[in-house]
């Protein structure tokens, strides 16, 4: 028995992202979406590309993390549960050049993000080899809470108003609250965000224990396939009000651009900038990636 098994595992399975929860260097929780493939051992299994380090630089630092299992889309369930995992990640600074000891993890990518298999061809590789320049991140859960999925909101949605964020919040039917806890460890529930002229209003369930502080919400979004991607992250600070809970925003992060076709250039420049500034801080050429091997697991994935 694991932790884990407290939880549908087959719903967790079908769950094609989470968002992943991180503490930052101030403390502030920063939840991103994160393929995950759970291990038999109950261990979870997640990677992050060298030009998105930032998670694993995070978890060296503070390795309690957060899982919020919450938008279904592409599982081919109707209303699953939510599944929240709390729990400690390791992410040894080993940089993968291929798929040797994840196999499992890239078979899953290659089979529900099929446009992910045209980076592996000769035209595509100088551009996207930072896609396959990875580090793994193993999370042991410590706690599991399961949730029902959110009812459809009643009514027409808030005016956005002028808030930080509110042009971001307001794409979106609901969010990810990502908070902390007493102890300071990462909490993550999904809410739907209503903006009032002192901040974002939220909702927090009574199994989350949220505690006043830093904190952010996530809006992403992604189709069948994993494609025509899109995250926004609203940070600020969590506050209790007379009338509930309040997000006062400050900050909005849009790693991935707006959405626009015309961002793909910048996501390509600012990608391999950050690809080589994680290198050239440890001293380390560039590593070549093993093309052959992850070939032969996208036509794996391919005939499947």
């Amino acid at each position: 028995m694991t932790v884990l098994d407290s939880a549908p595992l087959d719903v967790l399975d079908a769950y094609r992202t989470c968002e992943f929860v991180t503490l930052g260097r101030d403390g502030a929780p920063a939840a991103w979406p994160t393929a995950v493939r759970r291990r038999p051992d109950g261990t979870l299994l997640l990677s992050t590309s060298l030009a998105f380090a930032q998670k694993a630089l995070n978890i060296r630092r503070d390795g309690r993390v957060a899982l919020l299992f919450s938008d279904p889309t592409g599982s081919g369930r109707e209303e699953p549960p939510q599944i929240f995992v709390g729990g400690r990640a390791e992410c040894p600074d080993e940089i993968m050049t291929g798929p040797r000891g994840a196999e499992d993890y890239w078979r899953m990518l290659f089979t529900r993000q099929p446009h992910s298999r045209s980076y592996l061809a000769p035209p595509m590789r100088l551009l996207m080899d930072w896609y396959y320049l990875r580090l793994l991140i193993t999370v042991t859960p410590e706690q599991v809470v399961v949730r029902p999925q959110l009812p459809a909101a009643p009514g027409t949605p808030a005016p956005a108003g002028d808030l930080v964020g509110a042009a971001q919040i307001a794409r979106y039917p609901t969010a990810v609250l990502a908070a902390r806890d007493a102890s300071g460890a990462p909490v993550a529930a999904r809410t739907r965000v209503v903006p009032t002229p002192e901040g974002f209003s939220v909702t927090v369930p009574a199994d989350c224990p949220a505690a006043p502080g830093p904190a952010s919400l996530l809006v992403h979004r992604h189709d069948e396939l994993l494609n025509h991607m899109h995250n926004a992250l609203v940070r600020g600070e969590l506050r209790e009000s007379d009338t509930g809970w309040l997000l006062v925003p400050d900050k909005v992060v849009e790693p991935m651009g707006t959405g626009r076709a015309s961002d793909a250039l910048s996501v390509l420049r600012t990608t391999k900038r950050a690809t080589d500034r994680y290198l050239a801080r440890r001293g380390l050429a560039r590593p070549r990636v093993r093309w052959p091997e992850f070939k032969a697991l996208a036509r794996d994935a391919r005939r499947a």
